[in-house]
């Protein structure tokens, strides 16, 4: 495109503080829904490639506002008439996915059902890059390292589950 073709957008900075805000506060519900998840996580049986549990809140904040910063370019398309309706519900899908996995395994120490509950929520983040893709294009980049952790989530999640279950 050239420049003359791309419109330059103004930042809204009340949808964008909405959009990582609520990703955020999704991570910090199910985290006081759900006390002790550091000491809960120490106490399993893990496999040698498991990180420390003190990584898991520095990626998931990465992860979250990106997330919400790819939220935030496909929500503004609204205001350009563009319908955005379908790429934000398979987003909250997936949003919602997110925050039952963490009740699943931590709450419930449900391993295999969180497992395959990760399984649905991939199909999901993949559908949703897709989704943004079509709406924003390249804001859905934003959401590869998502992807990325939970396939490694999805890995180690087995592995515990194997480990702690079987």
């Amino acid at each position: 495109m050239g420049a003359n073709t791309k419109k330059q957008r103004k930042i809204k900075f009340i949808p964008l503080i909405i959009s990582i805000a609520i990703p955020l506060l999704m991570g910090f519900g199910a985290q006081k829904l759900v006390p002790n998840m550091s000491l809960i996580y120490e106490n399993l049986i893990k496999p040698p490639f498991a990180p420390p549990a003190i990584i898991f809140p520095i990626v998931w904040t990465v992860l979250y506002i990106l997330m919400g910063i790819a939220a935030y370019k496909v929500w503004i398309l609204k205001y350009e008439n563009i319908d955005v309706s379908s790429a934000i519900f398979v987003y909250a899908i997936q949003l919602l996915l997110n925050f039952l996995w963490t009740i699943i395994f931590f709450g419930f120490k449900l391993y295999g059902l969180a497992f395959l509950e990760l399984m649905i929520l991939i199909l999901f983040v993949i559908l949703t890059i897709k989704r943004f893709y079509d709406k924003a294009g390249k804001a859905s980049i934003l959401l590869i390292p998502y992807l990325i952790w939970l396939i490694y989530a999805g890995i180690l999640n087995f592995f515990i589950w194997m480990l702690n279950e079987m």
